[in-house]
């Protein structure tokens, strides 16, 4: 499970950002909606994923590399 919030620079959840994972060439594989406090929530498998966040309040990204089973959890910080 990769899950976390999205944020602004200030720390502050981002509310409604459409949260994109993507695999590790790049290619699109699901989508959410940030819930009203930020969080987001994917069942990916081991491996290289791309968490990728766009709000009106900006976009970001981050790389992330579960291993093994389990809860990882990685915050994206939004800016312009």
């Amino acid at each position: 499970v990769l899950t976390g919030q999205v944020l602004d620079t200030d720390g502050n959840p981002v509310a409604g950002a459409f949260v994109r994972l993507l695999d590790g060439t790049g290619e699109f594989t699901a989508e959410v909606v940030a819930s009203g406090t930020g969080d987001f929530r994917f069942f990916a498998a081991p491996g290289t994923w791309t968490l990728r966040a766009l709000s009106s309040t900006g976009n970001g990204d981050v790389t992330v590399k579960p291993e093994g089973a389990g809860v990882h959890e990685q915050n994206v910080t939004v800016s312009k």
